[in-house]
Protein backbone atom coordinates (compact mmCIF):
# COMPACT_ATOMS: atom_id res chain seq x y z
CA UNK A 1 0.00 0.00 0.00
CA UNK A 2 1.24 3.40 -0.95
CA UNK A 3 1.75 5.52 2.29
CA UNK A 4 -0.38 7.87 0.96
CA UNK A 5 -3.17 5.70 1.05
CA UNK A 6 -2.86 5.36 4.78
CA UNK A 7 -6.41 6.25 6.77
CA UNK A 8 -5.57 9.15 8.77
CA UNK A 9 -8.10 11.28 10.98
CA UNK A 10 -9.37 14.50 8.74
CA UNK A 11 -7.97 16.73 11.26
CA UNK A 12 -4.37 15.18 10.64
CA UNK A 13 -2.25 15.75 6.87
CA UNK A 14 -1.69 13.32 4.72
CA UNK A 15 2.40 11.87 5.35
CA UNK A 16 4.81 12.62 3.25
CA UNK A 17 8.45 13.81 2.90
CA UNK A 18 7.58 17.63 3.03
CA UNK A 19 5.64 18.78 6.02
CA UNK A 20 2.04 20.30 5.70
CA UNK A 21 2.13 23.37 7.64
CA UNK A 22 -0.46 26.27 8.37
CA UNK A 23 1.66 27.79 10.97
CA UNK A 24 3.80 31.10 10.42
CA UNK A 25 6.13 32.66 12.85
CA UNK A 26 7.31 36.70 11.62
CA UNK A 27 9.03 39.24 13.83
CA UNK A 28 5.92 40.98 14.41
CA UNK A 29 3.39 38.26 14.42
CA UNK A 30 2.84 34.75 14.41
CA UNK A 31 0.03 32.12 13.19
CA UNK A 32 -0.21 29.02 15.62
CA UNK A 33 -2.28 26.55 14.51
CA UNK A 34 -3.04 23.84 17.37
CA UNK A 35 -1.51 20.65 15.35
CA UNK A 36 2.03 22.51 15.18
CA UNK A 37 1.94 23.51 19.09
CA UNK A 38 3.50 20.88 21.59
CA UNK A 39 2.85 19.82 25.08
CA UNK A 40 4.78 20.23 28.25
CA UNK A 41 4.16 20.00 32.00
CA UNK A 42 4.58 22.61 34.72
CA UNK A 43 5.57 21.66 38.39
CA UNK A 44 3.09 23.38 40.05
CA UNK A 45 -0.07 21.72 38.42
CA UNK A 46 -0.70 18.07 38.28
CA UNK A 47 -2.44 15.58 35.98
CA UNK A 48 -2.40 18.70 33.48
CA UNK A 49 -0.38 19.00 30.57
CA UNK A 50 0.05 22.89 28.82
CA UNK A 51 0.45 24.35 25.57
CA UNK A 52 2.57 27.59 25.00
CA UNK A 53 1.04 30.04 22.87
CA UNK A 54 2.84 33.17 22.85
CA UNK A 55 5.89 33.98 25.41
CA UNK A 56 8.79 36.42 25.66
CA UNK A 57 10.68 34.17 23.62
CA UNK A 58 8.53 35.27 20.99
CA UNK A 59 8.74 38.95 20.89
CA UNK A 60 5.39 38.68 23.20
CA UNK A 61 4.96 40.93 26.25
CA UNK A 62 2.69 38.33 27.93
CA UNK A 63 2.68 34.70 28.10
CA UNK A 64 -0.37 32.96 26.97
CA UNK A 65 -1.35 28.97 27.40
CA UNK A 66 -3.85 26.41 27.18
CA UNK A 67 -4.08 24.04 30.04
CA UNK A 68 -5.12 20.45 29.23
CA UNK A 69 -6.49 19.15 32.62
CA UNK A 70 -7.39 15.85 33.15
CA UNK A 71 -10.32 15.21 36.05
CA UNK A 72 -8.61 15.25 39.19
CA UNK A 73 -5.84 17.92 37.82
CA UNK A 74 -5.49 21.27 38.33
CA UNK A 75 -2.97 22.98 40.57
CA UNK A 76 -0.96 21.32 43.43
CA UNK A 77 -1.53 24.74 45.68
CA UNK A 78 -2.57 28.48 44.69
CA UNK A 79 -0.15 29.89 42.63
CA UNK A 80 0.74 33.65 43.37
CA UNK A 81 3.63 35.48 41.71
CA UNK A 82 4.57 39.27 43.11
CA UNK A 83 3.68 41.61 40.30
CA UNK A 84 1.83 39.13 37.94
CA UNK A 85 -2.08 38.82 36.90
CA UNK A 86 -3.78 36.27 35.76
CA UNK A 87 -6.84 35.52 33.57
CA UNK A 88 -8.26 32.21 32.59
CA UNK A 89 -11.23 31.22 30.42
CA UNK A 90 -12.52 27.97 30.39
CA UNK A 91 -12.58 26.39 26.39
CA UNK A 92 -14.17 23.53 27.10
CA UNK A 93 -15.23 21.17 30.26
CA UNK A 94 -15.56 22.50 33.52
CA UNK A 95 -13.06 23.82 36.44
CA UNK A 96 -13.24 25.05 39.21
CA UNK A 97 -12.08 28.81 39.56
CA UNK A 98 -10.69 30.11 42.94
CA UNK A 99 -9.96 33.42 43.74
CA UNK A 100 -10.05 35.70 46.97
CA UNK A 101 -11.15 33.03 48.29
CA UNK A 102 -14.23 32.61 46.30
CA UNK A 103 -14.41 28.71 44.72
CA UNK A 104 -16.58 28.35 41.65
CA UNK A 105 -17.09 25.62 39.21
CA UNK A 106 -17.39 26.83 35.37
CA UNK A 107 -18.52 25.55 32.44
CA UNK A 108 -17.21 27.11 28.91
CA UNK A 109 -17.57 30.44 29.05
CA UNK A 110 -16.09 31.08 32.81
CA UNK A 111 -13.23 33.21 33.25
CA UNK A 112 -11.43 34.55 36.07
CA UNK A 113 -8.68 37.68 36.81
CA UNK A 114 -6.82 37.70 39.56
CA UNK A 115 -4.79 41.04 40.22
CA UNK A 116 -0.88 41.09 40.71
CA UNK A 117 0.11 38.74 43.68
CA UNK A 118 -2.70 37.47 44.33
CA UNK A 119 -3.03 33.16 44.57
CA UNK A 120 -4.89 31.78 42.14
CA UNK A 121 -6.19 27.80 41.99
CA UNK A 122 -7.85 25.76 38.81
CA UNK A 123 -8.90 21.89 39.36
CA UNK A 124 -10.90 19.82 37.36
CA UNK A 125 -13.59 18.11 39.83
CA UNK A 126 -15.64 16.48 36.71
CA UNK A 127 -15.10 13.23 35.17
CA UNK A 128 -14.14 14.65 31.81
CA UNK A 129 -11.07 16.63 30.66
CA UNK A 130 -11.22 20.17 30.55
CA UNK A 131 -9.53 22.78 28.61
CA UNK A 132 -8.26 26.20 29.87
CA UNK A 133 -6.96 29.23 28.20
CA UNK A 134 -4.36 31.26 30.66
CA UNK A 135 -2.84 33.88 30.54
CA UNK A 136 0.03 35.84 32.44
CA UNK A 137 1.26 39.52 32.77
CA UNK A 138 3.50 41.90 34.51
CA UNK A 139 1.42 44.52 35.66
CA UNK A 140 2.01 47.98 35.41
CA UNK A 141 1.06 50.27 37.88
CA UNK A 142 0.53 53.93 37.18
CA UNK A 143 -0.17 55.51 41.23
CA UNK A 144 -4.50 54.27 41.60
CA UNK A 145 -5.07 51.10 43.66
CA UNK A 146 -4.98 48.03 41.52
CA UNK A 147 -8.28 46.03 39.53
CA UNK A 148 -10.35 43.98 42.01
CA UNK A 149 -10.35 40.33 41.11
CA UNK A 150 -13.46 38.80 38.71
CA UNK A 151 -15.10 35.31 39.13
CA UNK A 152 -17.61 35.51 36.21
CA UNK A 153 -19.06 33.94 33.46
CA UNK A 154 -19.50 35.47 29.74
CA UNK A 155 -23.11 34.86 30.14
CA UNK A 156 -23.34 37.55 32.28
CA UNK A 157 -21.66 40.42 30.48
CA UNK A 158 -23.55 41.73 28.29
CA UNK A 159 -22.68 41.83 24.67
CA UNK A 160 -22.23 45.45 23.05
CA UNK A 161 -21.40 47.35 19.67
CA UNK A 162 -19.84 50.30 19.91
CA UNK A 163 -18.47 50.72 16.06
CA UNK A 164 -21.41 50.89 15.03
CA UNK A 165 -21.29 48.27 12.07
CA UNK A 166 -24.06 45.61 12.34
CA UNK A 167 -23.23 42.23 12.94
CA UNK A 168 -19.68 42.99 14.96
CA UNK A 169 -20.61 42.42 18.84
CA UNK A 170 -18.23 42.82 21.85
CA UNK A 171 -17.99 41.54 25.21
CA UNK A 172 -15.78 43.41 27.30
CA UNK A 173 -14.99 40.95 30.00
CA UNK A 174 -12.79 43.04 32.11
CA UNK A 175 -14.59 46.75 32.43
CA UNK A 176 -14.40 48.59 29.61
CA UNK A 177 -12.41 51.86 30.66
CA UNK A 178 -10.83 51.39 34.30
CA UNK A 179 -7.63 52.50 34.18
CA UNK A 180 -6.54 50.66 36.77
CA UNK A 181 -6.11 47.55 34.05
CA UNK A 182 -3.43 47.54 31.57
CA UNK A 183 -4.84 45.03 29.52
CA UNK A 184 -8.68 44.32 28.03
CA UNK A 185 -10.43 40.53 27.40
CA UNK A 186 -12.90 41.18 24.93
CA UNK A 187 -15.33 37.92 23.06
CA UNK A 188 -15.27 38.98 19.46
CA UNK A 189 -18.61 38.55 17.51
CA UNK A 190 -18.33 38.45 13.68
CA UNK A 191 -22.01 37.83 11.77
CA UNK A 192 -21.56 36.57 8.25
CA UNK A 193 -20.93 38.75 6.18
CA UNK A 194 -19.46 41.58 8.49
CA UNK A 195 -15.38 42.49 8.63
CA UNK A 196 -13.49 45.13 9.90
CA UNK A 197 -14.10 47.78 7.74
CA UNK A 198 -10.29 49.35 7.41
CA UNK A 199 -6.73 47.62 7.77
CA UNK A 200 -5.65 48.49 11.29
CA UNK A 201 -2.07 49.38 12.27
CA UNK A 202 -2.10 50.18 15.82
CA UNK A 203 0.42 50.46 19.04
CA UNK A 204 -1.92 47.51 20.97
CA UNK A 205 -0.25 44.15 21.17
CA UNK A 206 -2.60 41.53 20.78
CA UNK A 207 -3.24 37.54 21.60
CA UNK A 208 -6.25 35.75 19.68
CA UNK A 209 -7.96 32.51 20.45
CA UNK A 210 -10.29 31.23 17.67
CA UNK A 211 -13.45 30.27 19.60
CA UNK A 212 -15.64 28.76 16.90
CA UNK A 213 -16.22 29.76 12.81
CA UNK A 214 -14.13 30.63 10.41
CA UNK A 215 -12.39 33.46 8.40
CA UNK A 216 -9.58 34.69 7.01
CA UNK A 217 -7.23 36.94 8.83
CA UNK A 218 -4.74 39.45 7.58
CA UNK A 219 -1.28 39.47 9.14
CA UNK A 220 1.49 41.97 7.89
CA UNK A 221 0.97 41.51 3.87
CA UNK A 222 -0.54 37.86 4.13
CA UNK A 223 -3.97 36.17 4.27
CA UNK A 224 -4.42 33.33 6.63
CA UNK A 225 -7.66 30.80 7.00
CA UNK A 226 -8.62 30.53 10.34
CA UNK A 227 -10.76 27.93 12.28
CA UNK A 228 -11.66 27.42 15.97
CA UNK A 229 -8.28 26.57 18.30
CA UNK A 230 -6.21 28.63 16.42
CA UNK A 231 -3.72 31.10 17.93
CA UNK A 232 -2.56 34.50 16.33
CA UNK A 233 -0.06 37.02 17.81
CA UNK A 234 0.22 40.31 16.80
CA UNK A 235 3.03 42.70 17.71
CA UNK A 236 2.52 46.37 17.90
CA UNK A 237 1.83 47.94 14.54
CA UNK A 238 1.00 44.79 12.57
CA UNK A 239 -1.30 45.65 9.63
CA UNK A 240 -4.76 43.34 10.33
CA UNK A 241 -7.92 42.92 9.21
CA UNK A 242 -10.32 39.87 9.14
CA UNK A 243 -13.33 38.24 7.25
CA UNK A 244 -14.95 36.09 8.31
CA UNK A 245 -16.05 33.40 5.94
CA UNK A 246 -18.08 30.62 7.33
CA UNK A 247 -22.23 30.24 7.56
CA UNK A 248 -22.50 30.93 11.18
CA UNK A 249 -21.28 33.11 13.82
CA UNK A 250 -17.25 33.43 14.38
CA UNK A 251 -15.90 34.33 17.89
CA UNK A 252 -12.59 34.85 18.89
CA UNK A 253 -10.86 35.69 22.42
CA UNK A 254 -8.66 38.86 22.13
CA UNK A 255 -5.92 39.94 24.56
CA UNK A 256 -5.23 43.96 23.85
CA UNK A 257 -2.48 46.32 26.53
CA UNK A 258 -4.58 49.31 26.96
CA UNK A 259 -4.63 52.50 29.34
CA UNK A 260 -0.78 53.44 29.89
CA UNK A 261 1.79 55.88 27.81
CA UNK A 262 4.73 54.76 25.90
CA UNK A 263 7.91 53.57 27.47
CA UNK A 264 10.84 56.08 26.73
Amino acid sequence: MHPRDLTLPPSRPLPGAVGHNRGVVRPNYAFLPPEGVLKSRLPQYEATDVRFLAAPSLGARFAQFVLEIAPGGGTRAPIAEPGIQHFYFVLSGAAVLQVDGRAEEKDRGGFLYAPPGMPVAIRNQSTVPARVLGLRKRYEPIGLPPPAPILSHEREVARTNHTGFDGRGFQHLLPFGDLAFDFEMNLMWFAPGTFFPAIETHIMEHGLFMLQGQGLYLLGSEWHEIWADDFIWMGAWCPQQFYPTGPDEAAYLLYKDVNRDVAL
